[in-house]
């Protein structure tokens, strides 16, 4: 197909160029979970347009771009995060510096080349790190940065529009690293006003942060409400 199209595994074709759109994500499939399309670009506008509807782009190197709306979604209210006691002596001892969006190439970059459990590569590829800075240079991307003595040590970056934030990655190269970066970033975001933050696919990890599970229906439902 050429970059003005996505099909559907279930060979449905729906046009994205001019007037037309990305499928309803009613229409993902189950398994693999919330594949709806495949091809296209990663245009600013098509990026927009995809988290506005709940849909983000995932893939390894070498594939076409995958486009996906899981279900149920992995999701974090900003007033729900759990921080641990032994992080909240770590944020005492103001070990890191953080910043926001000072280094955010190096982050996401970081983000690509840190190796993932159960996960033979990255699906930060090339094309996506200058994508997503493409955003961030819209004013739509964000990082927060943990430093120690001048050096980039942990962080994490994400999308925000309106008042939905929606996490992708996040590395560390010293304990806990990200996990501030992480906790000052929610932070941040509760004086933007944003109101949930999607954190996409399950992992022990987000449910020990007050992340959890809610259907697709109703992630779209608060979606469609928050980017106004």
């Amino acid at each position: 197909m050429s970059n003005g199209y996505y099909q559907l595994p279930n060979g449905r074709v729906a046009c994205v160029d001019g007037n037309c759109d990305f499928p309803p994500t009613t229409e993902a499939l189950v398994e693999p979970n919330g594949l709806i399309a495949i091809g296209g670009d990663l245009s600013l506008a098509r990026l927009l347009n995809a988290y506005q509807r709940g849909i983000f782009p995932w893939f390894s190197h070498g594939e076409p771009i995958l486009w996906w709306s899981p279900n149920p979604r992995m999701v974090l209210y900003p007033h729900a995060l759990k921080i641990s006691q032994s992080l909240k002596k770590t944020i005492k001892q103001q070990k890191f510096e953080v910043r926001f969006n000072s280094a955010f190439k190096d982050v996401i970059t970081h983000c690509s080349q840190t190796p993932r459990s159960q996960q033979a590569g990255t699906w930060i590829t090339q094309d996506i790190i200058d994508a997503y800075c493409r955003l961030h240079a819209s004013g739509y991307a964000i990082s927060a940065e943990s430093w120690m003595d001048g050096q980039l040590v942990g962080g994490c970056y994400g999308v925000k529009i309106g008042r939905m934030f929606y996490g992708e990655s996040m590395f560390h190269h010293v304990t806990d690293a990200s996990k501030v970066a992480f906790v000052s970033l929610v932070e941040y975001l509760k004086t933007q006003h944003v109101a949930l933050i999607d954190c996409q696919m399950k992992t022990a990890h987000l449910t020990s942060l007050g992340a959890h599970e809610m259907r697709r229906e109703d992630f779209t439902a608060e979606l469609s409400r928050l980017i106004r």
